[in-house]
């Protein structure tokens, strides 16, 4: 390859993109495309970057297979950065079989960190975790040894496993250090960032705070009754009754739960379960069924007993009860986190990433770009949504093979 193209190549693997562009700007030859998409991905320019990845896949043909599944995998890695979840995984699949068969390991690699990415950012992570475990990142280039140890402390952060997330953001920084690339540093201070944030409000006999991602951990190993309002259910150190199916009811083992060791009066259960300020006989008839519901479901965990005023839960053998809630009441706030991520999202990745409808969700979005909590971008099906201000883009598209021979 030419001085231009190999000059470029190295400003794109420092994390360089204007200087590559500098260089390349004015070529339309296959490696220029490439780097050029490489470079607008940098830059943010997602859409532009897909057009000229996809015109340097054409450009080199079938017959430079190796540099034609670069572009794939390229492209893959900016289909992720636009949070588009629904790319073709299969093509993907076919792309890093193909470098393998070439010999080029580093970018076959990359697509499998691409599918273990994806995999985290819709919550499946036994599929991440498998995906991971496949891949020795001790031969690779520092800059994808770093995103394998972004990938493993997300993964350890989503298991609540603190020690283990911080080692790894350890070993990333290091990475990114030898790497010498800014925007990788930062994005893994950025979860080093989210990591010392509180994530999660805990209430105990009627006490709040805030407590961090160890605190959270050292709490889960605790053998109190837990009631977790961040996962829908309640659960002890030996098992778990999950109640996301079932709203009423996580609402009263919530609302009992908050009270521990009190008692929550009739009326006060009626008014927040059942949604009304005037409870009649009809709601005490309807508290009465739900709360036998709770009892049967919630045994051996807990039995629910019934007070002059109301109702009181009563843990079995625990030592004692805590609630666990958002840090925020923010009535979106798992949309929220996910867009605190700061790639703009597609309605349907969302939807995907949560688990509900795509109408559901876009009417969530309107909703909360009404109050000024979250904005879009460009129109249609192109449509994406931040949280203001739009963040700089910190993926790192790292195809240092992109322009050898095949």
């Amino acid at each position: 390859m030419d001085s231009l193209i190999a000059a470029a190549a190295r400003s794109l693997a420092a994390g360089d993109p204007l200087a590559a562009l500098n260089r390349v700007a004015l070529r339309n030859d296959a490696p220029a495309l490439a780097l050029r998409g490489i470079a607008m991905a940098q830059l943010g320019e997602l859409v532009r970057a897909r057009t000229l990845v996809r015109s340097a896949a054409r450009a080199f043909g079938p017959k430079a297979a190796a540099a034609h599944a670069r572009c794939i995998v390229a492209e893959a890695e900016i289909a992720l950065a636009a949070r588009d979840l629904n790319w073709p995984a299969k093509k993907l699949e076919a792309a890093r079989k193909t470098l393998e068969a070439r010999g080029d390991m580093v970018n076959a690699a990359l697509a499998r960190y691409i599918e273990a990415r994806r995999f985290l950012l819709i919550g499946r992570l036994a599929e991440a975790e498998h995906v991971l475990a496949g891949i020795d990142p001790a031969p690779l280039p520092p800059a994808l040894q770093a995103t394998h140890e972004l990938a493993a402390a997300g993964i350890a952060i989503r298991r609540l496993q603190a020690k283990a997330a911080r080692t790894a953001l350890a070993r990333a920084g290091g990475a990114a250090r030898r790497a010498g690339i800014p925007a990788l540093t930062a994005e893994i201070q950025g979860v080093a960032d989210a990591l010392n944030a509180p994530a999660a409000r805990l209430i105990e006999r009627g006490k709040e705070s805030l407590i961090t991602l160890e605190q959270l951990e050292a709490v889960q190993a605790s053998k109190a009754l837990i009631i977790d309002a961040c996962r829908h259910g309640v659960r002890n150190a030996h098992m778990a009754v999950w109640l996301a199916r079932r709203p009423v009811l996580f609402m009263l083992a919530r609302l009992l739960g908050r009270a521990w060791p009190e008692d929550v009066p009739r009326d006060r259960l009626i008014e927040r379960a059942f949604r009304t300020r005037h409870p009649d006989e009809s709601h005490r008839a309807r508290l009465r069924v739900e709360i036998g519901r709770l009892r049967a479901l919630l045994q051996p965990l807990a039995d629910i007993l019934a007070t002059r005023r109301g109702f009181a839960l009563a843990p079995a053998g625990a030592a004692g009860v805590l609630v666990l809630e958002r840090p925020s009441e923010e009535k979106h706030a798992a949309v929220l986190a996910l867009l605190a991520d700061g790639g703009p999202w597609s309605s349907s990745a969302l939807a995907m990433a949560l688990g509900v409808g795509q109408r559901t969700m876009q009417r969530t979005l309107e909703a909360l770009a009404a109050a000024g909590k979250v904005h879009s971008l460009g129109h249609g099906r192109a449509r994406r949504w931040t949280t203001p201000p739009v963040p700089d883009f910190t993926t790192i598209l790292l195809l240092p093979a992109v322009l050898s021979r095949d």
